[in-house]
């Protein structure tokens, strides 16, 4: 498949497929890690790509099924106002346009010049695809863009060491929504974020009392909620590139977003199984419940890429990221399955995701006390576990470690 550094889109509007060419794959092997997403499948790398390159505006085909979200969550998360971090040139590097186009729009587009879009696809998927111009086609693009810079705030809290005080564990979770989003049947267009991630920041504020209680660890432990993980990692990314606290002596940590509410389950989903030595830190925790950690199911959906701690390990700092699983004690996976497809169909960056009294806390609890025990591991103990050999992030660390 052709590298877009390798075609001139200088000027010109690049539409773009979501996700990886190979991303129908069974297993983790192939030029972009099979089934698993990589950071080029993510919609934020082409759209950062496409500016890169020079390309005027930058149209990605919406396609369920690659993008793991309907079309609702591109309306919810792309209507009304778009953040950004501020930069020195008021981000003039940026594509004019960038958006997305229903796969239904995009074939009526390409057949308009002759082209057969599922033909297309189905090219571009193959080793060797040149781009294709979408000959006479020209993109009009109009409309008024109102400017306004604000700030929004990372919290941070530091409870001292009381050994290594100069040694650090992180923990993280977002603390933001989306606001209004979009119109609702019932005129409710609120997205309150009650599960995603009201249930993190709860966490963290959990660990950082019960921590507190349980007297300090020999390590600092640093409770950090971010901002602006849900406009683009924007609050993660900025304590990334400005630590308070240095990556070289920070040991690893934990980041909670979106904890699970279905109830107890038999196991966790890692996002990111097998990158890091956290794992065994989970897996002596997981042991004491008598659960077990699974890895993804779905890793085609790009959740590595999706959350908080990929900005800390693009930085190299080990992160240990898990979700409630769901092999359920009550239902087993058939209970679990329906409860995320539901959550994600009908509340996942949408109105109705609310609280709800109805809500199991039992597998809230569970996974709470995981993070707190990978925590207070960690926090007591001399090791600095790393990524594992060969891993995208380990010359980082190595590097940083090096230096220190």
């Amino acid at each position: 498949m052709e590298r877009l550094c390798d075609v001139d889109v200088k000027g010109k509007t690049v539409i773009i497929l979501v996700n990886d060419p190979d991303y129908e794959a069974t297993g983790l092997t192939g030029p972009f890690n099979g089934r698993a997403m990589t950071y080029y499948g993510r919609w934020t790398y082409k759209y950062e790509e496409a500016a890169r390159q020079g390309a005027a505006a930058a149209i990605i085909v919406h396609d369920t099924v690659p993008a793991a979200y309907g079309w609702n969550v591109v309306q919810s998360s792309w209507t009304g106002a778009q953040h950004v971090a501020d930069s020195a040139d008021g981000n003039a590097k940026q594509s004019s346009a960038i958006g997305w186009i229903q796969k239904d729009k995009a074939a009526a587009l390409f057949a308009s010049a002759g082209l057969d879009l599922t033909v297309q696809m189905a090219a571009a998927k193959r080793a060797g695809f040149k781009a294709v111009p979408l000959a006479g086609m020209k993109a009009s693009v109009s409309f008024d863009n109102d400017l306004r810079k604000h700030s929004s705030k990372n919290v941070v809290a530091l409870l001292p060491g009381k050994t290594r005080p100069d040694d650090y564990v992180l923990y993280s979770a977002h603390w933001d929504h989306l606001g209004r989003c979009q119109a609702a049947p019932d005129g409710d267009d609120i997205c309150n974020g009650a599960v995603d991630n009201a249930t993190g920041t709860a966490a963290l504020v959990a660990l950082a009392e019960a921590n507190v209680k349980a007297g300090p660890t020999d390590r600092s432990q640093v409770f950090l909620a971010v901002t602006a993980e849900e406009s683009g990692l924007l609050g993660s990314a900025y304590y990334g590139s400005n630590p308070v606290f240095p990556f070289n002596q920070t040991v690893g940590g934990v980041n909670m977003d979106a904890l699970s509410v279905a109830g107890r389950a038999k196991n966790v989903v890692v996002i990111g199984k097998g990158k890091s030595q956290l794992d065994a830190y989970l897996d002596r925790a997981l042991a004491a419940q008598d659960r077990v950690a699974t890895v993804e199911p779905t890793p085609e959906k790009g959740y590595y890429y999706r959350s908080d701690h990929f900005s800390f390990a693009k930085h190299g700092l080990p992160m240990l990221y898990f979700e409630g699983g769901e092999d359920l004690v009550n239902g087993g996976t058939a209970a679990g399955m329906a409860a995320a497809e539901d959550y994600t169909k009908n509340r996942y960056h949408g109105p109705k995701d609310e609280y709800d009294p109805n809500w199991d806390w039992t597998g809230v609890l569970a996974d709470l006390k995981l993070y707190y025990t990978v925590g207070r591991d960690l926090a007591n103990t001399t090791d600095w576990p790393n990524w594992v050999e060969g891993d995208e992030f380990r010359a980082i660390r190595d590097r940083d470690r090096a230096g220190k």
